[in-house]
């Protein structure tokens, strides 16, 4: 397994520009196979968004790599995801900084990942199943990470990062989607930047274009 890891750090990560050693070293202490449901394990280290129930995936490799690059991520950070799904980015998250909450909607993935993350001994993130609609407004993380994608740009998002914290988020609809990072750099000043193009399932619950009266 370690092999296969390997080439697939070397041969798609690096490759698709993640040269970031940290990431890179965080990918290899992070069993993949680990949190890849056991009838697609053989897809483990492929660069393909791998099935997972209620219709969601997990992460490519080059695009989870891509995420943890661009977040710049310090050990003190910390980190609310929006969607656990297995719990492979959870892990990895766990790894590079000091405290993750994860939210996930669908219960079984969110004990899913759970279980995932408690048998690796991964006691720094909790997820909880739950939307994120409802999570405290008020709290504010060094680092935002969505693995789910927004066809319309939300401002909540941002607004709850400290200042100097970080957003990962991906946003449009098919077949090409912009993934973004947010900086806040002040009380009221955000600053976005490109990063490439990509598609991720939509984020459950999330606005779309027709939702919007003119």
């Amino acid at each position: 397994m370690n092999e296969a890891r390997e080439q697939m750090i070397e041969q798609q990560v690096r490759a698709w520009h993640v040269l970031d050693e940290g990431v890179l070293a965080v990918l290899r202490e992070v069993p993949r196979e680990h949190f890849v449901p056991a009838d697609q394990r053989f897809l483990a280290f492929a660069d393909v968004p791998i099935p997972l129930s209620k219709g969601q995936h997990m992460l490519r490799p080059s695009v989870a790599g891509r995420l943890l690059q661009a977040l710049e991520l310090r050990k003190a950070d910390r980190v609310l995801e929006v969607g656990a799904g297995s719990g492979y980015l959870t892990a990895c998250l766990a790894v590079a900084t000091v405290q993750v909450r994860s939210v996930e909607i669908f219960p079984e993935l969110a004990g899913l990942a759970q279980a995932n993350l408690a048998s690796l001994g991964i006691r720094n993130a909790e997820v909880a199943a739950a939307d994120v609609a409802s999570v405290d407004s008020a709290e504010r993380y060094d680092a935002i990470a969505l693995t789910a994608s927004l066809p319309v740009y939300d401002a909540r998002f941002e607004q709850q990062l400290e200042i100097g914290g970080r957003l990962f988020v991906v946003v449009g609809e098919g077949p090409a989607m912009e993934a973004r990072l947010v900086r806040r750099v002040g009380a009221d000043k955000w600053t976005h930047e490109s990063l490439f193009e990509t598609v991720l399932d939509p984020l459950v619950n999330a606005k779309h274009p027709s939702d919007f009266v003119f």
